[in-house]
């Protein structure tokens, strides 16, 4: 599995699209916001450039959210820099994801943005632009950037780790880190994990410049070896199905999704022996898997949320999915998850984990 091919959400406006199912995110967004400005006002108090901030958005996706961060940085700079008494710079915005992302929708969102810009009394240019590629690797020219942000995206590695795409089978019954993995599993995931985010940290320290600021927010875990993901429940539905005889199980045991949710305490380990930056502040987020949907939607019933909390998730895994096990099995496999996955998460007390990190360039 090529993972530049296949990893990229449902693009487009329909049902199951990410553009319509992307509530999670935008509720993450907002709670990491204090964060951010934090981290937005003391870049404008310590360098703020005279005539260009530039700012890049990694694993941007498409939809309404793709932008949402853009604004709430437009505001802080607007509202940090009439404190201090200083004209704005202008702004340069990089959107970045993988090539197969949907650029397309993005772009078409973004005529309605700059009238609203207007309508705000932002009066300095802005230019947005897109930068496909990876961000295991260089995506500037050195010392160019002043601010980095990333949002649920640093989870997803480069590909599936090498020792468990050349011995299939390893992850018998698990598409990913599960209870029921071996401890190889867990060392071949996280020792991707450690090579990627590394490169990461390498990449983005030669780009930014001197004291410039990253906030990236990661679907974490607090202990990765005893994982609660909400895919790890989406691989037993996946059992069911082999159980049944709809799915071949070779064909389940030799798929595995480039994702790993790594602790608080690796995280930091990985970055100071980096190197490269401090670490200024961090939070961690525990919530239920339908908190965003009850926070959005107080009144909605047990069965509605775990049909958006289906959909949402299909929004993100389903051109994974499809790559290996075909399109026809879409809609059963997204029907058994929405019909167990609530009792489940209530039965196992199952809780996503986000981490927020705010970092400065050390040199």
């Amino acid at each position: 599995m090529e993972v530049e091919q296949v990893l990229h959400m449902n693009g487009g406006y329909g049902r199951t699209s990410y553009s319509n199912n992307s509530l999670l995110q935008r509720a993450v967004i907002s709670w990491v916001k204090p964060i951010l400005d934090a981290s937005i006002e003391k870049l404008c108090c310590a360098n703020l450039p005279a005539e260009c901030l530039r700012i890049a958005d990694l694993g941007c996706s498409s939809g309404p959210n793709t932008l949402l961060v853009v604004s709430n940085v437009i505001d802080m700079i607007q509202n940090t820099c009439q404190k201090l008494n200083r004209r704005p710079p202008s702004l340069q915005v990089f959107l970045n994801d993988l090539p197969q992302n949907d650029f397309n929708t993005v772009f078409k969102s973004l005529p309605s943005f700059y009238k609203k810009l207007e309508e705000r009394k932002w009066l300095e240019p802005c230019f947005i632009a897109g930068m496909p590629g990876s961000f295991y690797g260089r995506l500037f020219p050195k010392n160019s950037v002043n601010f980095f942000h990333s949002s649920y995206s640093l989870h997803w590695i480069s590909k599936v780790p090498k020792g468990l795409a050349t011995k299939g089978g390893l992850n018998e019954g698990n598409i990913c880190t599960a209870k029921t993995s071996l401890p190889s599993v867990f060392n071949e995931y996280f020792e991707q994990f450690k090579n990627d985010f590394t490169v990461f940290l390498r990449s983005r320290a030669e780009e930014l410049v001197p004291q410039g600021r990253m906030v990236l927010t990661i679907r974490g875990s607090i202990n990765s070896h005893e994982p609660l993901s909400i895919l790890e429940f989406l691989g037993l539905k996946i059992n069911d199905m082999v159980l049944e005889g709809l799915i071949e199980k070779k064909n389940l045991d030799y798929f595995n999704i480039p994702y790993y949710e790594p602790t608080m305490e690796e995280l930091m380990e990985l970055i100071e022996t980096e190197g490269s930056f401090r670490l200024q502040d961090h939070q961690v987020f525990k919530h239920d898997w339908d908190s965003f949907i009850k926070e959005a939607d107080s009144g909605l019933g047990k069965k509605a949320r775990a049909g958006i909390l289906s959909t949402h998730i299909r929004s993100v895994v389903e051109p994974l999915l499809i790559s290996h096990f075909g399109e026809g099995l879409m809609e059963d496999l997204f029907r058994r998850f929405e019909k167990d996955v609530l009792d489940h998460m209530e039965k196992e007390k199952c809780q996503s984990i986000d981490i927020v990190l705010s970092l400065t360039k050390e040199y």
